[in-house]
C-alpha cells in the first residue's frame, strides 16, 4: 500500500499552520525547560517537606509530558516523518523511554530504569535521570533557537569570545549551584569566594581545592563538581579540536569568514560531526576507565554500597581523563586507603596521558579508519602534529620519571617495592598536567619540585584537557633554538619546515606565560606574606602554586587552603587565564593586518 499520496494530503492540510504551531512549540519548549531547571535547582538545593517534594516532582513530570507531546507534534508537522525520526533518533529514544517509564509507573507502580540501576547498587536513580534529561532538553532547545533565531545571524562573534564567555557562564553557574545549602555538609551554605574559586578550579579542570572534597561536599555537591569537570573539559577539547581540524584543512584562524563557512557546512568533515565524535570518544574512554576502576579498587576501601563504588569510579575516571585532579579521597590518591592501589594508579595514569595527548592526536592514532588506511598503505604515517604531541609527551614522561626515581629514591619513594617506585615515579611525571598525587607533594624535595614546576609549565598537548604552554610550543621553540645554534636559517622538525609565523606564535605564548606567572608570583609574595612567614615555607611554595594554577594542573604543596581572599582571586584568575590564554593569544597573533606595499629599513643590533 502506497502511503505517499496520503502523506502528501496531510502535508498540504497542515502547511498553513505549520510555521505558527512549530514556533509556538519552540517558545513553550524554552519556557518550560527554564521553569523545569529552576524547579530542579530549588528541589536539589534546599530542604523540603515530603508534600513540597511531591509538588515539585509533579512539575518536572509535567514537563516530561510536554516534551513527549512536542516531539510527536514535530513528527506530525515534518514533511518526511521517517527521516525526522532517523535524524533525531537519540531524542526519540529518550521520548520512548519517558513513555515506557510513565506506563510502567502508572500500571505497575515501578520505574524500569530505576530498578535496573538498583541492581548495580544505586539506591535511587530517579533524581539523576531527571537531571540528565532536563539538561539535555534545555541544550536541545537552546541550540535549536540559536540556529533558527532571526537575530543571532546578524552578529559575527569571534570564536575566542564565544569560548571565553562559555567558560564565564559555566563558572558563575557552578558558583551559584555550589552556594546552595544542600551542596555542602556545613550549616548554611558555601561563601561566594570559596564557591567561585572551587567552580573555577573544576570548570578549568585544575583541581586546586580550598575544602576537602569528600567531607565538605554532599553527594549533590560532588555531582555538581563532576558536571563542571565534564563540561569544562569537553569545552576545551571540543574548541581546541575544532581549531586543529581547521588548521588541518588549511583554514587559518585569522580567516573568520572561512571558519564560519566551515562550521555551517553540513558535510562529513563538518565541525558538527567532529564535535559529535569528540563527545562520543571522550565519553567512551571515560566509561572504559570507570569499569576498569570499579574492578580494581582495593577491597579494603570501605565503600558504603555498590553504587558508591560505581560513583567513585565514574568521578575519578572523568576527573582523570579531563586532567582535573579532583579526588573523592581526602588525601587524593595518596590517601592511605589507595596509596598502594597501584593498578588504579596505572588506570589513572593512562587516562591522564590520553586526556593530555589531545583528541585530534587520539583520533589520528586510534581511529579504525585511519588504522586500516595505514595498514593498507605502510608508507603513510601519523600526522606531523600528532608526532609532536606523542613523541614529546612520551619524552617528558620518561625524563620526569627517571628524575623522580633518582631524586626521590630516599625520600617519598623510600620503603616502596620496585614496582611501587616505578608506578609512583611514572604517575607523578604524567600528573604534571592533571594534579593527581599519590604522595604528599609537600614532602617532595626541592630539586624535584623544581623539575615539576618545569614540567607543569610545559604542560600537555594542543586540543587536550591539560594546560601549560603545550608540547607543540615547547617543540617549536626547542627546534628554533637548535636551528639558531646550528646556524640554520630555517626551523625544522621531523623533516618539516616550521614557518616564521608559527615560531612567532610559539614565542608569544611562551612570553605570555612567563610574564603572567611573574606578575602573579610578585602579587602573591605581597598578599601571602603570612604563608611565607610559616615555618618551612619559602617562595618556592608560591611559585609552585602559581605555575600549577596557570598550567591548570592542580598540584599544591599544601598552601591552597591558607590563601587569603586576595590570593584566592589571583589564583582563580590564573586558572582562568591559563585555560583560555593560549588560544586567545593565538587569535590575537593571527589577527589579519592591513597589507602594505612598503616596508621600513632593516634595523640591526647585538643580541645577547
Amino acid at each position: 500500500m502506497n502511503l505517499e499520496p496520503i502523506r502528501e494530503r496531510i502535508n498540504i492540510f497542515l502547511y498553513g499552520t505549520k510555521e505558527k504551531v512549530l514556533k509556538a512549540g519552540r517558545i513553550l519548549n524554552l519556557l518550560i525547560s527554564l521553569l523545569a531547571i529552576v524547579v530542579l535547582v530549588y528541589y536539589y538545593g534546599f530542604k523540603h517537606t515530603p508534600e513540597q517534594q511531591e509538588q515539585l516532582l509533579m512539575i518536572i513530570k509535567s514537563s516530561f509530558a510536554f516534551y513527549v507531546l512536542h516531539y510527536l507534534l514535530r513528527i506530525v508537522y515534518d514533511f518526511s516523518p521517517l527521516d525526522f525520526i532517523k535524524n533525531s533518533w537519540f531524542e526519540g529514544f529518550l521520548m520512548s523511554l519517558l513513555v515506557v517509564e510513565a506506563v510502567s509507573y502508572n500500571l505497575f507502580g515501578t520505574l524500569l530504569l530505576e530498578a535496573l540501576f538498583q541492581r548495580f547498587g544505586f539506591k535511587s536513580f530517579t533524581d539523576l535521570r531527571n537531571i540528565f534529561i532536563q539538561l539535555y532538553f534545555f541544550s536541545v532547545v537552546w541550540i535549536e533557537l540559536k540556529r533558527l533565531g532571526p537575530v543571532l545571524p546578524r552578529f559575527k562573534v569571534h570564536p575566542s569570545v564565544v569560548f571565553i564567555f562559555s567558560f564565564f557562564a559555566l563558572i558563575f553557574g557552578g558558583t551559584g549551584l555550589l552556594m546552595l545549602p544542600e551542596m555542602t555538609t556545613i550549616e548554611g551554605s558555601m561563601n561566594f569566594l570559596d564557591a567561585f574559586f572551587t567552580s573555577t578550579s573544576a570548570t578549568c579542570v585544575t583541581g586546586l581545592m580550598v575544602e576537602d572534597t569528600p567531607n565538605f561536599f554532599t553527594f549533590k555537591g560532588q555531582f555538581v563538581l563532576l558536571v563542571l569537570i565534564k563540561l569544562g573539559g569537553l569545552n576545551i577539547i571540543a574548541f581546541g579540536s575544532f581549531l586543529a581540524l581547521a588548521a588541518k584543512f588549511g583554514l587559518s584562524v585569522k580567516h573568520h569568514d572561512s571558519i564560519e563557512d566551515f562550521v555551517n557546512r553540513e558535510t562529513s568533515i563538518s565541525a558538527r560531526g567532529m564535535l559529535t565524535k569528540v563527545v562520543v570518544w571522550s565519553i567512551g574512554i571515560e566509561l572504559i576507565g570507570t569499569v576498569m576502576m570499579y574492578i580494581f579498587w582495593d577491597d579494603a576501601i570501605p565503600f558504603s554500597s555498590n553504587g558508591e563504588r560505581w560513583f567513585f569510579s565514574l568521578f575519578h575516571s572523568v576527573s582523570a581523563f579531563n586532567n582535573a585532579g579532583i579526588s573523592l579521597f581526602s588525601g587524593g590518591l595518596g590517601d592511605p586507603l589507595v596509596a598502594q592501589n597501584y593498578y588504579v594508579h596505572w588506570i589513572v595514569t593512562i587516562l591522564v596521558f590520553f586526556g593530555a595527548l589531545g583528541m585530534m592526536a587520539v583520533f589520528n592514532i586510534f581511529d579504525p579508519k585511519q588504522l586500516r588506511d595505514r595498514l593498507k598503505h605502510p608508507w603513510k604515517q601519523i600526522t606531523f602534529s600528532t608526532k609532536i604531541a606523542l613523541y614529546f609527551s612520551i619524552g617528558l614522561v620518561i625524563a620526569g620519571s627517571v628524575l623522580y626515581f633518582v631524586l626521590e629514591d630516599n625520600n617519598t619513594l623510600a620503603g616502596q617495592s620496585l614496582f611501587g617506585k616505578v608506578t609512583t615515579a611514572v604517575f607523578q611525571s604524567v600528573t604534571r598536567t592533571s594534579g593527581f598525587n599519590t604522595v604528599d607533594i609537600g614532602s617532595i624535595g626541592v630539586p624535584m619540585l623544581f623539575v615539576l614546576v618545569i614540567l607543569m609549565f610545559i604542560g600537555s598537548s594542543s586540543s587536550s584537557t591539560g594546560g601549560g604552554i603545550k608540547t607543540s610550543t615547547f617543540a617549536i621553540i626547542s627546534a628554533n633554538i637548535l636551528a639558531t645554534i646550528q646556524g640554520k636559517s630555517q626551523t625544522t622538525l621531523y623533516k618539516r619546515s616550521i614557518s616564521n609565523l608559527l615560531v612567532a606564535r610559539a614565542f608569544s605564548v611562551l612570553l605570555f606565560f612567563v610574564v603572567g606567572n611573574l606578575i602573579c608570583i610578585f602579587l602573591l609574595s605581597i598578599t601571602e606574606a603570612h604563608i611565607l612567614a610559616q615555618e618551612g615555607r619559602t617562595i618556592l611554595d608560591l611559585i609552585f602554586e602559581q605555575v600549577s594554577a596557570m598550567g591548570t594542573v592542580g598540584l599544591s604543596t599544601g598552601i591552597t587552603a591558607d590563601l587569603s581572599a586576595a590570593g584566592k582571586i589571583i589564583i582563580a584568575v590564573s586558572m582562568f587565564v591559563g585555560r583560555v590564554g593560549t588560544l586567545t593569544v593565538a587569535f590575537a597573533v593571527a589577527k589579519e593586518s592591513i597589507s602594505k606595499n612598503y616596508k621600513y629599513p632593516e634595523g640591526h643590533t647585538m643580541v645577547g
